[in-house]
């Protein structure tokens, strides 16, 4: 298979983790005979400070003709107080329109091996494995009006949170298309008790639920979530939320997988005209400055981005277990980073990365 893929290794420990992300990818190519070709272009703060844009029309452009879009991570503290279109964020964003990718979707799953990495009691996350489904293109990220307004002392700052019914409608058949090749559970989230959004999201999703029989559906209030998230996350199987709910909850993920470093993300549009499934991966943590460029980076999130990558957008299954396999394998023989509290001396992100390879 010919495999068209854009890199975008960001600001921070972007870099680290996509070279060795795009390493196990090379490796996979290798092995099972598929020709690869890689393109790089600028995403963030990098592209901010390169071009004065942290979204390209060149990024953009390469975006579009690639099968798939592999990033790293995007935000640097030089730009915390920038206007929003010059924050690098706003990158994010940007692509993830560009793409028209709606659905994110987080694994969430707890290693036996890595069980003493959390910070929660072994036996409440034992047997975790869930997907966070994340609704990506509406919500108060998108909303509008949004602003700050000044009238003499006074200041005030709107955001609107907003869906419509057809965006609720794609999300949740996506959920309840992937719950049906798992264990056949949907809870939804919402605030309908005081959004009238929420009240929207959680009728709509109801009504689609009636098209998929054979899955459960319940309704959780997203406070409640959270806390059963922690203290009961093997109720979950599917998950699904709109933006803001979601972009909060999947990093509460993260201590149920020990390090928000081991979390991958598949951010999924429609399928193109080759059938390709439109595709944006990415690990769930941030650019992390403060250990940039020191080799300690933990790589899995990005390597477990690559394996969603091949999944979804080409469905290579075989190839896809190969590498999350590796990842459980690299996990088992304690070769590791600092951030999962590894018994004897961390390993490199570098030699996480041949770990993989060489597991693979």
């Amino acid at each position: 298979m010919n495999l068209n893929i854009l890199v975008l290794p960001g600001d921070g420990i972007g870099t680290e983790v996509t070279r060795e992300a795009v390493r196990v990818l090379r490796h996979v190519a290798g092995k099972w005979n598929h020709a690869l070709t890689v393109k790089e272009a600028l995403l963030g703060g990098v592209a901010i400070h390169k071009t004065g844009n942290p979204f390209p029309p060149e990024t953009e452009r390469l975006a579009a003709d690639a099968d798939a879009t592999l990033m790293g991570a995007v935000g640097l503290p030089e730009f915390d107080n920038a206007p929003p279109e010059k924050r690098p964020e706003k990158g994010l964003l940007g692509i993830r329109k560009a793409l028209g990718v709606y659905a994110n979707l987080r694994p969430v799953r707890a290693y036996p091996s890595q069980l003493d990495s959390s910070p929660l009691k072994n036996h409440l996350v034992e047997g975790t494995d869930m997907i966070i489904v994340r609704e990506l293109t509406g919500g108060i990220y998108y909303g509008t009006p949004r602003g700050i307004t000044e009238s003499g002392a006074e200041v005030r700052a709107v955001n609107t949170m907003t869906y419509t019914r057809s965006e609720i409608e794609r999300v949740a058949r996506m959920a309840f298309r992937l719950a049906g090749a798992r264990r056949k559970k949907v809870t939804s989230v919402d605030k309908s008790n005081v959004l009238e959004n929420s009240q929207l999201w959680r009728r709509v999703v109801t009504e689609v639920a009636r098209e998929f029989p054979d899955i459960a559906l319940d309704h959780m209030l997203v406070d409640n979530c959270a806390m059963q998230l922690i203290l009961n996350p093997r109720h979950f199987d599917i998950l699904l939320t709109e933006n803001m709910f979601g972009d909060i909850l999947s990093d509460e993920g993260a201590v149920l997988a020990g390090s928000i470093g081991m979390l991958p993300s598949a951010s999924i549009g429609d399928r193109k005209p080759s059938g390709a499934q439109v595709g944006l991966y990415e690990p769930v943590h941030g650019s992390a400055p403060d250990i940039a460029g020191q080799n300690k980076a933990n790589p899995l999130g990005a390597i477990g981005s690559v394996a969603a990558l091949l999944a979804y957008t080409f469905n290579l299954q075989k190839e896809a277990s190969a590498v999350e396999g590796a990842i459980e394998a690299v996990l088992k023989s304690g070769k590791v980073t600092a951030d999962l509290r590894p018994s004897g001396p961390p390993a490199t992100t570098e030699q996480v990365g041949a770990a993989i390879c060489d597991a693979i």
